[in-house]
């Protein structure tokens, strides 16, 4: 008999509330600005990250999920901005997984989502070289309010709390893949 995981009742729930759940737009926008600020953050601390951008300057992405849309517009100090919203995108990424249980777990385990693109090449390969590449320096960031003993201590910890979690996301995965596939049997 085939055993189910109790992850997936919060599977359910998480996909239900994500097809009825619609943010008004000043959420969604204050959001995406968020976000903005938080790349550009990290992509700052990285010269040859930018050096790339620059070369793409004007050139729009949209990120696409479900009925989640974020395009960004490289400017010409390789950094990024929200772009106007009947802006063409040159190139479109769609995250074709719909579960973001699922996607958390991957994330965890160092996957990526599954991707549809379309569009412009080059500009894809540069944004895959900034994911494959690019990695904010947290402990950097908090040794400048902290001081680095505490932002050494706190990011050791956080390492450790992060390792012991993606050993056991990593053995759950299989599991849930493993009881899927003995559902899908007759």
């Amino acid at each position: 008999m085939a055993t189910q995981s109790p992850f997936s009742f919060l599977n359910g729930l998480v996909e239900r509330a994500v097809q009825v759940v619609q943010p008004p737009n000043w959420l969604v926008h204050e959001t995406q600005q968020r976000i903005v600020l938080f790349l550009n953050h990290v992509l700052m601390q990285e010269r040859e990250a930018m050096e790339r951008l620059v070369r793409q300057k004007g050139r729009v992405a949209r990120v696409h999920w479900r009925n989640f849309n974020l395009a960004l517009v490289v400017t010409p100090a390789g950094l990024l901005n929200v772009a106007a919203e009947d802006a063409v995108p040159d190139l479109q990424l769609e995250i074709t997984d719909s579960n973001p249980l699922a996607m958390a777990q991957a994330a965890l385990t160092g996957g990526k989502p599954n991707l549809r693109i379309e569009g412009d090449v080059q500009l894809a390969a540069d944004i895959n070289w900034l994911v494959d590449n690019v990695q904010w320096d947290v402990e950097e960031d908090m040794a400048r309010i902290m001081g680095d003993v505490p932002a050494h201590t706190i990011a050791n910890l956080g390492r450790t709390v992060a390792g012991a979690i993606r050993q056991f996301v990593g053995g759950r995965k299989t599991d849930i893949v493993a009881s899927d596939a003995d559902r899908q049997q007759p």
